[in-house]
């Protein structure tokens, strides 16, 4: 069923990243005026943000000629530099993990020399995203606390991987000092690094099933390992966002069992001063065509309004969005 679903993904990918470059790099028809940009933050190309955003995209520019705009899916870091961008206006739309949302609206962690960003908005939810851990099996990793000493890849800086598992170390009272190497290693080169012995494990924040889980546990004797425990229950108890995540077993090769960990939600955010007609019009094309975004990438397949609408915004909705949930009945 993985390599199946990775097969899918990949050639879902192909499709949409082949669509969205002819898209955006089409002329405007003669006497047309060109149409307007809107950029969305999504994260590198071999993660789960990219092929999403660009889905989310597809669905916009399907309404381009009547609307005049073009939504165009842009690799970034990820999550942290997708809220800068939202801030200083290089982005309209970006996927930001639910903490890195929260860490924005207050002006903490990654971005306390900013301060509160007062302009940040919600426009809608999408799917969990797990906290996932793949060991060498060689490595001598059973649980969260056998990684100490270890030489493990915690994220790249300005990731929302990185700040999950900052969150994650400081739980459980350790830091960078606590492993024997914490290489920042591309998403990409997370299999390579793992199967050629530079690092005992990863860790990567994704929705599940992932391409470079996938590619890991296929390419070298590798499982995942839960991250759990009473350290975790209590920072899982914490916060609003942070959940309690469950990878089903049998996703990967060497993982037949369920994996316990820790997730945030994938969320979609704008700023005040978006046009409410910009939001409307992604918002409208998504719930108008659900069913069509269920079936563009394996994670969205269980998304549902009810959950999209609500779970892990911590910034006010945009006021677009929110007009358009409450006629539609799933805001009261």
């Amino acid at each position: 069923m993985a390599k199946w679903q990775s097969v899918v993904r990949g050639a879902v990918l192909g499709l949409l990243v082949g669509s969205a470059a002819l898209a955006q790099d089409a002329p405007a028809a003669s006497g047309e005026p060109e149409p307007q940009l809107a950029w969305l933050g999504t994260g590198g190309v071999t993660g789960v943000y990219f092929p999403v955003g660009i889905a989310v995209c597809r669905l916009v520019n399907q309404h381009r000629r009547e609307t005049g705009v073009r939504c165009a899916a842009k690799q970034t870091a990820g999550s942290v530099e997708n809220a800068s961008g939202l801030r200083d206006g290089t982005l309209q739309f970006a996927m930001v993990q639910s903490d890195v949302q929260a860490a924005a609206v207050a002006g903490s962690g990654a971005f306390a020399g900013k301060g509160p960003d007062t302009g940040l908005r919600a426009v809608m939810s999408l799917y969990p995203e797990a906290l996932t851990l793949v060991v060498r099996t060689d490595a001598g990793v059973r649980g969260v606390e056998d990684l100490a000493g270890k030489r493990v890849a915690l994220g790249q800086a300005g990731s929302g991987t990185r700040v999950l598992a900052d969150a994650v170390l400081a739980a459980l009272g350790w830091s960078a000092a606590s492993f024997a190497a914490t290489p920042e290693i591309p998403p990409e080169n997370l299999p390579r690094a793992l199967c050629s012995g530079e690092v005992d494990g990863f860790v990567y924040a994704v929705g599940n099933p992932a391409r470079v889980i996938q590619e890991a546990t296929t390419s070298c004797d590798a499982r995942l390992v839960s991250i759990a425990g009473p350290a975790i229950d209590a920072l899982i108890a914490s916060k609003r966002y942070f959940v309690a995540a469950t990878i089903p077993g049998g996703l990967y090769r060497g993982t037949a069992a369920p994996i316990e960990t820790i997730g945030v939600g994938a969320t979609l955010l704008t700023e005040a001063d978006v046009p409410d007609a910009t939001v409307a019009l992604l918002v409208s094309s998504v719930f108008d065509d659900l069913d069509t975004l269920r079936g563009l990438d394996p994670v969205l397949t269980g998304v549902e309004p009810e959950a999209m609408t609500t779970e892990g915004l911590t910034a006010p909705l945009h006021p677009a969005a929110e007009r358009y949930y409450r006629e539609h009945g799933w805001l009261h």
